[in-house]
């Protein structure tokens, strides 16, 4: 008897080339090229998605899915060793986070996602619980269903009803009863397959050890079932928790036969494996760049070219996504600009605008598209409930059948807000909690400055609203910055007297190699130059740290420092920003204002800026793409109301110029709104008003720890805020030229202060981007 030749990259790619469905053993084989080969590889899955995409009427374009996360449980049955999305409900209770997101939780995060222009609402929730968590079961029985699917149906019909987003359903495993029970409310389901190694589940140790539904015969069941069912089904990979080259072969052969069997499969995810802190993986390396590509890579040859090959652009780092498209992928996933990766809180999404540079720098056009992709809507007489025929169609651009970007999703009722299960109170303050839980950015004005106002346990329930809106949309995550900041009032020439806070052009350009070496993304500059300085100082200083670190992002000159740069160089104000923004400046500091409003500035702050002058450096910056910080210095005096038409005026200002990255309400004093109210209860009001304010528009809030301190700090991460600003380390040149020096928060105080919260934590840019590798790296060493 003959012994067939193991297959080789050769004749794996030749039968790839010519159209030929290819085994699990020539997959395996192909996982293995370099070099040569893999060069090879990638232009042959290039050509091949390529090809695909004329065939299916979209050269040369790549889509993604504009959503909102909706996490409705993260209780589970299910033990990964690599998850960090699920919890129990000790550690839920410790959170002050309820077992399963409420009705009017998913209402107000979904219509404010519609308001956004997302049309998809992923539902996403651990297996099962009920089986495992008796305060599961017991919440269940609470609210009259018999299961978390059931309640996740009901869920998914009132966001159809009351904001007319598409629900994805990524429930995990259900059975065909349960897919025919959600398919009037879901035109699309998804389930990863993660892999068919039976090893990862079988033995002691593994990662999926321990955990009933990721037996991957009971996953492989999944999908057939929903195959037979018409249910137009998102699957994949998981790359990187254990399983060999071979596994990933034949997992993928198994998604494609399944598929080939049915026709339902709308996208195959390829997802790497990213560590995450305090689970059993967490010290385990991250899938490389190269190993993942080549997987992307396989799969698309695998799959062929009519499949829709999907990558998560957040789980790699931007300066990759280019070799992601060379790999074959045709479509990035859905990104939210409202809520976190609830899955992955350490990685945010990308900014849209710089995923559809990304993508056009490697020569595609970034598409909308629905959540159930182009073809199953085609063909809605069979793939889609006829109940949901009428939504998908109203989001549908009829030429291309993907998503009509202009569209804004209809609700079944026609109705607008609604308290959902409760009576409204009848006073001010307990009527506005109760719409704020629905509706937290649509109350009027004397609404708002009421709930300024609030003391015990209307503050609690406040604070609770706020910090579950937190969690909700901009995710678990604590997240900073590393950076260094510098005062530009110490600026001096050489040879003069100095300070110990003064420092010379040449001794700023050693400052920024110095923060670049302790891995700073940012230096903040801010301050008035001294009389006397060459009228070129704010652009000299600019020009300074930027030719010494060109990598480094710079926060630089308040619209006060922006007012005297251009007076000293006799430009306008739109002119200096032009030549600042030439110069190297990144962003500004949206400081130098206290309240915006004319009447206080001239009785209390006659100092500063006049508000419309500050208010028109600040658009002029956005508009020129300079994004700005916003601030609110509380505490002097104003009353409620001018806190509220403070916030009011800065979300104006963001809807026309999209420019504030976040918002930091700065006590100045202990003047309280409400005699008698403790500090710390004064500043949880002004925060989780804020979060409720701003909902949607600045979606970042910031604790101003160097005023509040550490422990403040905390109290605050529970009232609304998810951000704690910048490290402001000294560094070893010059350290007393930054304004805070001696102040310094460090990566250990971070994850000190996100651990009594049970929270994780998240290095970030200035922009709320994600650093490189290697400079988080070299911050943590």
């Amino acid at each position: 008897m003959t012994v067939a030749a193991a297959p080789t990259i050769d004749s794996a790619l030749t039968r790839a080339e010519g159209g030929f469905a290819l085994s699990a053993d020539e997959a395996e084989a192909l996982l293995g090229a370099s070099g040569e080969d893999r060069e090879r590889l990638l232009q042959t899955a290039t050509r091949m998605r390529d090809e695909g995409l004329v065939a299916a009427g979209r050269a040369g374009v790549i889509t993604f899915s504009k959503k909102v996360f909706l996490p409705i449980t993260n209780l589970c049955r299910d033990r990964c060793h690599y998850c960090i999305f699920v919890d129990t409900p000790g550690k839920l209770a410790k959170k002050g986070k309820s077992l399963y997101m409420s009705e009017e939780q998913i209402i107000a995060v979904a219509r404010q996602g519609a308001a956004m222009g997302c049309k998809e609402a992923l539902f996403t929730l651990g297996d099962r619980p009920e089986l495992r968590w008796p305060d599961a079961r017991a919440w269940l029985d609470e609210h009259g269903y018999e299961t978390t699917l059931d309640y996740v149906r009901a869920m998914a019909a009132a966001v159809l009803r009351e904001t007319g987003l598409l629900p994805h359903m990524n429930p995990g495993v259900m059975s065909a009863l349960e897919m025919a029970s959600l398919r009037p409310v879901a035109p699309s389901m998804g389930m990863m397959l993660e892999t068919t190694s039976v090893r990862l589940w079988s033995e002691k140790g593994q990662v999926h050890h321990g955990s009933p539904d990721k037996d991957p015969a009971v996953r492989l069941k999944v999908l057939e079932d929903a195959g037979r069912m018409r249910v137009p089904m998102t699957t994949g990979i998981l790359v990187g928790i254990g399983e060999t080259v071979r596994d990933r072969a034949e997992s993928l052969v198994a998604i494609r036969e399944c598929h080939e069997r049915h026709g339902h499969i709308q996208e195959t995810i390829i997802q790497n494996f990213r560590a995450k802190p305090a689970t059993a993986m967490q010290n385990e390396p991250d899938l490389g760049a190269i190993e993942f590509v080549t997987t992307v890579a396989v799969a698309r040859l695998v799959m062929g070219r009519d499949a829709r090959i999907q990558v998560p652009p957040n789980l790699s780092d931007s300066t990759e996504l280019g070799m992601l498209l060379r790999a074959g992928i045709d479509d990035w996933g859905g990104v939210s600009p409202l809520t976190a990766d609830h899955v992955n809180p350490e990685r945010p999404w990308p900014q849209l605008d710089d995923l559809a540079r990304r993508t056009r720098e490697g020569g595609f056009e970034l598409r909308e598209r629905l959540t159930v992709h182009a073809p199953y809507i085609k063909a809605s007489e069979t793939w889609i409930d006829p109940g949901l025929v009428r939504q998908v169609f109203a989001l549908t651009d009829p030429d291309s059948f993907l998503a009509n970007e202009s569209a804004r999703p209809a609700t079944q009722s026609g109705a607008g807000a609604r308290h959902l299960g409760f009576v409204v109170q009848t006073s001010e303050l307990r009527s506005a909690l109760r719409q704020a839980e629905t509706s937290p950015s649509g109350l009027r004005d004397h609404q708002y400055a009421a709930l300024l106002r609030a003391e015990g346990d209307d503050l609690d329930a406040l604070a609770s609203l706020a910090n579950d809106l937190r969690r909700y949309t901009v995710g678990e995550a604590v997240s900073f910055v590393v950076n260094r900041n510098v005062t530009s009032s110490g600026l001096t020439r050489d040879g003069e007297a100095r300070l110990d806070s003064s420092f010379t052009l040449p001794l700023l350009s050693r400052v920024a190699n110095d923060a670049w070496a302790l891995g700073a993304t940012e230096v903040c500059v801010q301050g008035v130059v001294p009389p006397g300085m060459p009228a070129t100082s704010y652009l000299d200083i600019a020009a300074a740290i930027k030719t010494a670190q060109p990598g480094i992002h710079l926060h630089a000159f308040r619209p006060s420092d922006i007012v005297d740069g251009a007076s000293r160089l006799g430009l306008s104000d739109d002119d200096f920003l032009r030549a600042a923004q030439e110069f190297g400046v990144n962003t500004i500091p949206g400081t130098g204002v206290k309240i915006l409003s004319e009447a206080f500035r001239s009785r209390a702050a006659p100092g500063d800026l006049p508000i419309a002058r500050w208010t028109s450096i600040i658009r002029a910056a956005h508009h020129l793409g300079l994004r700005s910080t916003s601030v609110m210095v509380y505490g002097l005096g104003e009353s409620a109301e001018d806190r509220i038409a403070h916030l009011r005026e800065l979300v104006r200002i963001h809807q026309d110029t999209g420019g504030f990255t976040e918002f930091v309400p700065m006590p100045a004093q202990a003047d309280y709104l409400v005699a008698g109210r403790s500090e710390t209860d004064e500043h949880r009001a002004v925060h989780a008003v804020a979060r409720l304010m701003l909902n949607g528009e600045i979606n970042h809030l910031q604790v101003p720890w160097t005023r509040l301190g550490f422990e403040q700090a905390a109290v605050m991460l529970q009232s609304g805020a998810d951000d704690l600003g910048g490290t402001l380390c000294d560094g070893n040149v010059a350290p007393a030229a930054g304004a805070e020096q001696g102040r310094v928060m460090t990566i250990s105080d971070v994850e000190r202060i996100a651990r009594s919260l049970s929270r994780p934590t998240r290095q970030r840019t200035t922009e709320y981007g994600e650093p490189s590798d290697e400079r988080k790296a070299v911050a943590r060493a």
